[in-house]
């Protein structure tokens, strides 16, 4: 069975010749760069000089290559976006070592020069002609947005404002996205994975203080949008409208591009979920979110071969009925640590309507500050969980933090391995 054909029978919840495992850096399952690098020397693939390539800034995740790929069992590869969080394009890389002394390579629009305090700013579209949009302060391991809010009126409000980042694909775009899913079908024989496109991501509060925009209108400070979705639910509506209609007309044409040469496609990464439960009400995500979600979902199953994904963090029991009828086919982190998400339960009640995409390895707790056997246990725990019947991707849940002994990242893929 190929890695593509374990993939797709994952998500058509047949059972496999093994579990499919997914670690890549546009489905939250990445790994962060100083981790990362340390596995690979562990591993003996890179020496302790050599440098990895940093392919999301905004988290600080590393690029995995074919030779990890082949080295862990991954099954998946990722279709990468054509630029990044901040809007511009991950080419022309140039050196770089990161405040850790781990050496990496970062796009050449990437900001490394420290302020007089040693933090590192990062720019929209990596012009530094305009204000900041992130930080990531001396010493630490990711960048920080900076909220941009300027004084509004409600009055004054404008759908055009807030969606401004949600454009058209172009035709540069459609032609980079054809080329590259056509080269990653015909020459791997992976499942072909893909963050999205815009305007679908409805209320992603990662994108709503607008990192990419010089200039970001509207309600940009996350706080002030969280609110909103409580005061000004008829704007909220309107923004999530007009976003879904681009976000169509943008599936449309991804679609002419790519045809059924990708797997997977990432819908909404919208938390949903806190520690301790639900972070919207259930009557809230109905009104708000659901039908737009809905109309996605619907698309994309009538019109191509795709399995759809969700990533949700924290205790999201509750809602996972309405995220069903939404039509979601995959959940991802699957945050098996937060208020409600015991995996028997979560396998019992919804096993043979999502596909688990997650929930391998607490990610909180386990891996970072457990020992090499707690992991290979909680693993071997968890996969004899969601195994039975189909229906479970190996991943962690969420990205493999900066800090985590090498030892225990090793154990994690040791007992995947043995247990998949």
């Amino acid at each position: 069975m190929t890695p593509r054909e374990r993939v797709v029978k994952a998500l058509s919840h047949q059972e496999t010749d093994k579990l499919p495992l997914d670690i890549n850096p546009i489905l939250n399952t990445g790994i962060h760069v100083s981790t990362l690098h340390k596995l690979k020397v562990a591993l003996g693939l890179i020496s302790e000089k050599e440098p990895v390539k940093v392919v999301d800034p905004y988290q600080m995740l590393g690029e995995i290559d074919n030779e990890l790929r082949k080295a862990l069992g991954i099954d998946t590869v990722p279709l990468m976006p054509y630029k990044n969080f901040f809007g511009f394009e991950n080419t022309d890389w140039k050196p770089w070592t990161f405040f850790d002394g781990t050496p990496l390579l970062v796009p050449g629009k990437f900001n490394t020069t420290p302020d007089a305090n040693g933090n590192i700013y990062q720019y929209p579209l990596g012009d530094t002609r305009f204000p900041p949009s992130a930080k990531m302060p001396k010493d630490g391991f990711y960048h920080d947005a900076i909220i941009r809010q300027k004084p509004f009126r409600d009055e004054d409000l404008k759908v055009e404002d807030q969606i401004e980042e949600y454009t058209l694909l172009t035709d540069e775009e459609l032609s980079y996205y054809e080329q590259e899913s056509k080269r990653l079908y015909e020459e791997t024989d992976y499942a072909v994975v893909f963050g999205g496109v815009p305007g679908t991501n409805l209320g992603d509060v990662a994108y709503v203080p607008g990192p990419a925009l010089p200039d970001p209108k509207g309600i940009r400070d996350v706080e002030e949008w969280y609110v909103s979705l409580v005061i000004r639910k008829d704007f909220v509506r309107e923004v999530f409208a007009r976003m879904t209609e681009i976000g169509l007309e943008n599936l449309r044409l991804l679609y002419q591009a790519v045809g059924d040469r990708i797997q997977v496609i990432m819908i909404s990464g919208t938390d949903f979920g806190s520690q301790n439960g639900l972070f919207i009400s259930r009557e809230a995500y109905r009104e708000l979110f659901k039908p737009f979600h809905k109309k996605i979902n619907d698309w994309v199953h009538q019109n191509t071969s795709w399995k759809t994904f969700i990533h949700t963090c924290g205790g999201v029991y509750e809602l996972l009925p309405d995220l069903r009828e939404a039509g979601f086919d995959a959940l991802n982190p699957v945050q098996i640590s937060a208020a409600g998400m015991d995996p028997e339960k979560l396998k019992k009640d919804f096993g043979a309507y999502f596909t688990f995409w997650g929930g391998s390895i607490d990610t909180q707790k386990t891996l970072p500050f457990g020992s090499p056997e707690e992991v290979k246990e909680e693993v071997r725990q968890l996969i004899s969980i969601f195994r039975p019947g189909g229906g479970f991707v190996c991943a962690p849940v969420h990205n493999i933090q900066a800090n985590v002994p090498v030892e225990n990242v090793l154990a994690f893929f040791e007992a995947v391995n043995q247990y998949r």
